[in-house]
């Protein structure tokens, strides 16, 4: 075993559906993939997935079950030509009466024309076609190919199932790893769901002849830890992002701190993520205490003088206040409403008592004709209108009862009051 030059992760590949671990919702009693062994008919497949979690295992174990020629090819290095190429291959195998399975890893890097040029070729059943991807298969990839395919979603390994392969591991070299007990845990954890990750360090961890047994802490220093999963752009990325953005409107600070520090640990760029809840203090908390956008801007700022590590602590403490900020999106809803509003009501005139007359024509026309300028009436408010004469008045804002918003309500009711007040007198 050990004179093939071949990492351990691929020796140790599974060669049915039964010696995968994990990934019990697609290979368990009734899962997608069982059914396709059970019946052995296997149908067009789209594996969706983070890295490491067995989508290339899956199909070539599938390819086996039914006996079939497995061809696998990658969309990084792959383009039409190498497709027509496989799809000849597979002409001349079905004459004969064999089947073939094209796998494509990264199918979402294939481009729109690539992925047409699949098309005809899974229609006459010339072959079956497996893809994996890391990418939300519904971002990146056809329509008319997503409908030719069934979608399996992976997950990412548990720790008990990045146990069980380490133990497996020893078993199939013979030989223990160096490692105490809470040292093979860390280990599991620290692959973060990633078998190949794991297997690539325990055959690293077997040949490197160690003394004794590591601890977690040596652990850390004997090898590299693994980042947390994020791709930056990808699926991932927005996953990461919507989890800060929901515990934030959640009031769940401490998640929110947490999916914070899984993005800045990840390389996520600080910039975006001020970006981000610098909107989230206009939309998601707005007038309800108006200090949080100063607050954003404010840290986002600092950030830019002062950099990592000190300008991190001014992240933490923006998401701190917005996370215990009270929330609103009554802001956000009023300009959906007037912007609604005044697309529906077209090209109305303001009312002339609110226009400027700078010329003697204008003002024989009437404009400013009563006007009032409030500030010299005895209440500072005079109650005039300033909506279109032949338009009814809206109400487009509608402040809660929480923070800041509570007064601004009192205000409104206090000028609506005097409002109606006035024009009661006026009749």
């Amino acid at each position: 075993m050990q004179s093939e030059n071949r990492p351990l992760a691929d020796l140790m590949r599974p060669a049915t559906i039964d010696e995968i671990v994990g990934q019990r919702q697609l290979l368990g009693e009734n899962g997608l993939v069982r059914r396709m062994v059970d019946n052995k008919k296997l149908s067009n497949l789209i594996l969706w997935g983070p890295p490491g979690c067995g989508k290339t295992t899956i199909a070539r174990a599938l390819a086996k079950s039914v006996d079939m020629d497995f061809v696998a090819m990658s969309a990084v290095f792959s383009g039409t030509a190498d497709i027509k190429k496989a799809m000849d291959a597979a002409r001349m195998n079905r004459e004969i009466g064999r089947g073939t399975l094209l796998f494509i890893d990264e199918i979402h890097r294939f481009n729109k024309t690539q992925q047409d040029t699949l098309l005809p070729y899974l229609e006459d059943g010339t072959v079956v076609f497996m893809g994996a991807t890391t990418e939300n298969p519904s971002f990146n990839l056809n329509n008319a190919l997503l409908s030719r395919c069934h979608i399996g979603v992976l997950q990412s390994l548990s720790s008990e199932d990045l146990l069980t392969l380490m133990s497996r591991a020893e078993e199939f070299v013979g030989k223990k790893l160096p490692l105490d007990d809470n040292a093979r845990i860390h280990l599991a954890q620290m692959s973060d769901g990633d078998a190949r990750f794991l297997l690539n360090t325990v055959e690293y961890l077997i040949n490197a002849n160690f003394k004794k047994k590591l601890s977690s802490d040596s652990l850390d220093t004997a090898i590299q830890k693994r980042a947390p999963l994020s791709d930056k752009t990808g699926d991932e990325h927005y996953n990461l992002i919507s989890a800060v953005h929901k515990s934030l409107r959640a009031s769940d600070t401490d998640a929110a701190l947490y999916w914070t520090a899984r993005m800045m640990t990840s390389g996520q760029d600080p910039m975006y993520l001020f970006r981000r809840l610098s909107r989230f203090a206009m939309e998601d908390i707005g007038l309800a205490d108006p200090n949080a956008m100063q607050m954003a801007l404010a840290a986002w700022q600092l950030y830019e003088r002062m950099g990592s590590p000190e300008g991190d602590l001014a992240l933490t403490e923006l998401v701190i206040y917005l996370g215990t900020a009270p929330k609103s999106t009554a802001n956000y809803r009023a300009q959906t409403s007037a912007y609604r509003t005044a697309r529906e009501t077209g090209s109305l005139m303001p009312p002339k008592n609110i226009l400027n007359a700078p010329t003697r024509m204008m003002r024989d026309m009437g404009y400013g004709a009563g006007y009032i300028y409030e500030p010299d009436t005895a209440s500072g408010f005079s109650g005039q209108n300033c909506f279109p004469e032949s338009m009814q008045r809206q109400k487009f804002y509608h402040p809660i009862e929480r923070g800041f918003e509570r007064e601004i309500k009192k205000r409104l009711e206090y000028w609506d009051s005097l409002r109606e007040k006035l024009n009661k007198a006026k009749n």
